[in-house]
């Protein structure tokens, strides 16, 4: 039992409490027990020992490569920052030892059986100098721990440069390469002069057709709360036009935009009974594109094309491809607390893939948003997407912003916010506000887009009912997005003449450089498709 409480006086486990050697004798002074642990001859038993079997982690800093001077690919930097993360953790166990035993120190000097040889002077003279000691201690512990800090961040960014090796390695991606290993960041500096010369993605040149597959998705085409159930809305989806309109049963359906008879387009129509009529000859289509009325001639078995079409959350959504469609939608409400306060749809002449590069970085705020959003923001000296090795999501630094695509168009997006236009904190959870983003980029056309934008607050829920504030919010994003689109524009055109808009990508690029090989794995038909969330 005087074991146990010896243990827990100490603050250590009783498993390293050898009571078979100790004595205790107890001195009791104001109705308070003290214990002390003497050895078999009466003297202090020094636990340096039992510490050191918690604490004893071999120096590696004899393993560490030699590399002052030389050159380092990514994988030998990597490996010199996992050295440099093993000895802080070993100097902060030094540290936190040394902190350890100083108390035992201190519980020695306060020991009763050690005031009865000692004077009151020369105890205070040791706990002066033990209190001294331990502030040391305490402030070296800080040290390491900011040392630790900056360790992770340096293997976490180097870990990032690893796993951009990607761009090198796409002509492989489908026969599984694997992770490099140790052995590959010992590879001699003739090795790395050999290499092959640097790879880059490929987008050049006229825009292709769309690939038949890219088109086996479920894609967002509208908001709810623009399709009255007397209203249509023409879209064009993959260069191929359609018209949305709800049945008598109020659910939605999307048909060819041409009729069957003459090619009219039946968006100039109306909606009557929940059929669509052509303004021509007053031909009448369901939902699912059978012609249910001919005037002024016999009805024949006419039947138009229709597309799935399915209703959740607020928005429309279609399948055009040819496969059977999936089961299950992917939920783009805003998280939990956030109240929706605009739903915007714009018409842009800019091919798809070119806005969500855009959308999907955020290294060129400073430089582009100057009269907007990032107006007086500094220029940070290193901006780093934070991602997993495998994944399609991640947050910004130093930017408080989460980011995510989500196949095949979306891009959402969480910013903490202190005030509009303003960032606060270091990332999203220090942010008392936040405004949550929402951007589906349907393919039009080679060279249109149809954007649809949600915004969401999880603050000033009054501004909701604010008269004219929708006009507001439309105005600020048109803004906002002028300031992309002239520079996108520019891109597109120099494309178009062969030039590759992807020719030289950077760490900050990482999540538009995960889209373009998705993308391209989806077009040439990958059976697992790069990025995927494990199940």
């Amino acid at each position: 039992m005087s074991a146990i409480a010896t243990a827990a006086a100490l603050s250590i486990p009783t498993s390293l409490c050898r009571s078979s050697k100790f004595n205790a004798k107890k001195a009791v002074r104001g109705g308070f027990a003290v214990s002390a642990i003497l050895g078999e001859e009466g003297e202090f038993v020094d636990r340096k020992n039992i510490w050191t079997t918690i604490f004893e982690v071999e120096d590696p800093r004899s393993k560490v490569p030699q590399c002052k001077g030389k050159f380092l690919d990514v994988n030998q930097a990597l490996e010199v920052a996992r050295y440099d993360i093993q000895y802080c953790d070993w100097k902060a166990r030094q540290d936190v030892l040394t902190i350890m035993l100083l108390h035992e120190k201190v519980v020695q000097v306060l020991n009763p059986l050690a005031r009865e040889y000692k004077s009151i002077g020369t105890l205070k003279k040791e706990l002066a100098e033990l209190q001294e000691e331990l502030s040391v201690a305490h402030n070296q512990v800080h040290i390491s721990e900011a040392r630790i800090g900056t360790a992770l961040d340096k293997l976490a960014y180097m870990e990032t440069l690893v796993n951009d090796r990607l761009l090198q390695d796409r002509n492989t991606m489908e026969s599984n390469v694997s992770t490099p290993t140790p052995s590959t960041s010992k590879e001699s500096l003739d090795t790395v002069k050999t290499r092959q010369p640097r790879r880059s993605l490929n987008v050049s040149g006229p825009v292709q057709s769309y690939h038949a597959r890219l088109k086996n998705f479920w894609y967002p085409v509208a908001f709810s709360a623009d399709l009255k159930d007397d209203t249509m809305i023409p879209i064009d989806c993959f260069e191929e036009p359609w018209v949305i309109f709800r049945g008598k049963d109020g659910k939605p359906g999307c048909v060819q935009n041409t009729c069957a008879h003459r090619a009219c387009p039946l968006h100039l129509g109306s909606v009557k009974e929940g059929r669509i009529q052509c303004p021509y000859h007053g031909w009448e289509y369901s939902t699912n594109g059978k012609c249910e009325k001919m005037p002024s001639t016999r009805l024949g078995n006419v039947k138009i094309r229709a597309v799935p079409c399915f209703e959740q959350e607020g928005m429309i959504w279609i399948w055009p491809g040819d496969d059977p469609p999936t089961a299950n939608l992917p939920s783009l409400l805003p998280p939990s607390g956030f109240q929706i306060h605009a739903e915007i749809v714009m018409e842009l002449p800019v091919e798809h893939g070119l806005l969500l590069d855009n959308l999907l970085d955020l290294a060129h705020a400073p430089f582009t948003h100057t009269s907007t959003f990032a107006k007086g923001w500094s220029v940070p000296s290193l901006v780093k997407f934070l991602t997993p090795a495998s994944g399609l999501q991640g947050y910004w630094d130093p930017y408080p912003i989460d980011m995510e695509f989500r196949p095949p168009c979306m891009v959402l997006s969480t910013i903490g916010i202190s005030k509009p236009g303003k960032l606060e904190g270091q990332n999203t959870k220090e942010c008392s506000t936040h405004l949550h983003q929402l951007h589906v980029c349907l393919p039009s056309s080679r060279q249109k887009t149809r954007l649809l934008y949600r915004m969401s607050l999880d603050f000033a829920p009054v501004l909701k009912h604010v008269p004219f504030i929708q006009y507001l919010w439309r105005h600020f994003a048109e803004k906002v997005l002028n300031e992309d689109l002239r520079l996108v524009l520019g891109q597109q055109e120099r494309m178009l003449n062969g030039a590759n808009v992807w020719n030289w990508p950077v760490s900050y690029d990482k999540l538009g450089v995960r889209y373009r090989l998705w993308r391209d794995a989806v077009e040439q038909g990958s059976k697992r498709l790069p990025f995927e969330k494990s199940a």
